[in-house]
């Protein structure tokens, strides 16, 4: 749930990648951090990576935002590890969240991966007595340049096949992943 802080006249919102191993979660938000100007309050990028460039806990991006009727606007974006052996850390990115972006990986052969990571999104949601019916998400389909990327038909149908559809993105990253 969003902190509201009337004393410091401050707005706070945890927004968190959610997704399989690496579909770019850390990407997006090194991509963010290039792209936020620097006239806007931007912490520094944390990642604690492997040495194979992955993610071991999760990466943290905070940024503040323009004031919204008086209020500073704080956003803390966070990732989640990718791996499942790491989802007692999953569990705790989640709590507190208000917001959830599921990036998934547009190749056909990660498309089990895929249906697995919303799967898990939805059971470590329900450890904190949340839903997706409940907080705002989208989905993020990247990796859409790739030539065995799958049709966007295939992934809606996979992903986005509910009563009430989400919005969902298309996305490709501007160059591979680099270590930070």
């Amino acid at each position: 749930m969003a902190i509201i802080n009337q004393a410091t006249k401050e707005l706070q919102l945890k927004i968190v990648y959610y997704g399989p191993a690496l579909c770019g979660k850390t990407t997006n938000l090194m991509r963010i951090h290039e792209q936020v100007p620097a006239a806007q309050e931007k912490g520094k990028l944390v990642s604690l990576v492997t040495s194979s460039d992955r993610t071991l806990f999760f990466d943290f991006l905070p940024i503040e935002a323009v004031a919204i009727k008086g209020f500073k606007t704080k956003f803390q974006l966070f990732t989640v590890p990718g791996q499942v052996i790491y989802n007692t850390t999953r569990q705790l990115v989640l709590r507190g969240v208000d917001g959830v972006v599921f990036v998934a990986d547009s190749q056909y052969e990660k498309m089990a991966e895929n249906v697995e990571g919303f799967a898990n999104l939805e059971e470590n949601l329900k450890a904190h007595k949340q839903s997706l019916d409940e907080i705002p998400y989208v989905l993020q389909y990247n990796k859409r340049d790739l030539p065995n990327a799958a049709p966007l038909e295939y992934l809606e149908f996979l992903l986005n096949n509910r009563e009430v559809q989400v919005p969902s993105f298309e996305a490709k990253a501007p160059r591979r992943r680099r270590s930070l």
